[in-house]
């Protein structure tokens, strides 16, 4: 195999579909059963990505340990909550000449470490596997469409992020390379905690002006929290950081936004997720987050708001206004 994708996902899906069309063998692992059946009987992931035939060049299956030792070049989409269980399963088979690749934009939530972070410590041996990561506005659906998408592709060793870049684009998917690990994850993660507030600010018909203040105020969030774990401020201004907070602060088909809109609609959280298979980040990565900025000693009020809306059943409004009623500042 050429690659290998683990997450049978939307988003899994979606990036195995475009390598796919890229003539690159793919091997995609997929966890639910039912999931798996649909793609070997009519090439198609009718629960996570409808409406979308694989190619034949990807190929499918339930071993999580032969699609992880199936190619040099390893893509891991996985909600992050599920990523150190998965790389405790196939660490016992990754070789350190491998290339793993993050494409989960999450915390994890007890020990606040980044996947990469997750991954460094799962794989801990004398040689590591080569570590990546993939982030940016890429919308799985838009994705599958072929519709144009620009992302970036991050690693502390500037060759394999090359390598990266010259295997996933084309015309339609163009990446960029970066070496500030620490910032595309910490601001793939932290877009979707502002997006839940975006849901929220446009749920109660509060307008455009709020919305361009939250995203703008949330890149300030971003960037505090993330200069203060060692990455650098230009990362947030990319498309890791402020380019994907645009696209998921302002699009419906934003899995966080959705969930937002609907929390400012007045419903409880646990009824919201009971209506879909597909994970909002945001809503654990909240919790990470604010423990996170607790430890750094760093003001979030946005990422506290949303979890104080999340796990407090603070109503929205309250958290609006006491946002806008808090000390004057410089900005």
């Amino acid at each position: 195999m050429d690659a290998a994708v683990i997450g049978g996902g939307s988003w899994g899906s979606a990036f195995a579909l475009h390598l796919g069309r890229l003539r690159q063998r793919t091997l995609l692992w997929v966890r639910e059963t039912e999931v798996y059946e649909d793609l070997q009987e009519n090439r198609r992931n009718g629960i996570f990505l409808p409406g979308h035939q694989f190619p034949s060049e990807v190929s499918f299956s339930t071993d999580i340990r032969e699609t992880a030792s199936s190619s040099p070049l390893l893509f891991v989409a996985v909600p992050s909550r599920f990523c150190r269980q998965v790389i405790l399963d196939i660490a016992p088979v990754v070789k350190r000449d491998q290339i793993v690749v993050s494409l989960t934009k999450g915390i994890e939530e007890d020990s606040l470490k980044r996947m990469t972070e997750v991954m460094a410590e799962v794989f801990s041996r004398p040689e590591l596997p080569r570590l990546a990561v993939l982030s940016g506005p890429s919308f799985a659906r838009e994705v599958a469409e072929e519709l144009p998408t620009a992302v970036v592709v991050a690693s502390k060793d500037e060759k394999v992020a090359q390598i990266i870049q010259r295997f996933i684009s084309n015309i339609r998917f163009r990446a960029y390379t970066c070496g500030d690990v620490i910032g595309v994850e910490l601001a793939g993660a932290l877009k979707n905690v502002i997006a839940v507030a975006a849901g929220i600010s446009d749920a109660l018909h509060f307008g455009h002006n709020p919305r361009a203040a939250l995203i703008t105020r949330g890149v300030a969030e971003m960037t505090r929290l993330g200069i203060r774990c060692g990455a650098r401020k230009e990362t947030f201004l990319g498309l890791a950081g402020i380019g994907d907070l645009v696209l998921t602060c302002t699009a419906q088909q934003s899995r966080n936004y959705h969930v937002g809109y609907e929390l400012g609609k007045g419903r409880r959280l646990a009824e919201i997720q009971a209506e879909t298979k597909m994970v909002a980040e945001g809503i654990t990565t909240a919790l990470s987050v604010r423990a996170l900025a607790d430890r750094e000693g760093i003001e979030m009020p946005i990422c506290t708001e949303v979890c104080r809306v999340l796990y407090e059943n603070k109503n929205p409004e309250d958290s609006l206004r006491d946002l806008m009623l808090r000390s004057l500042k410089v900005e």
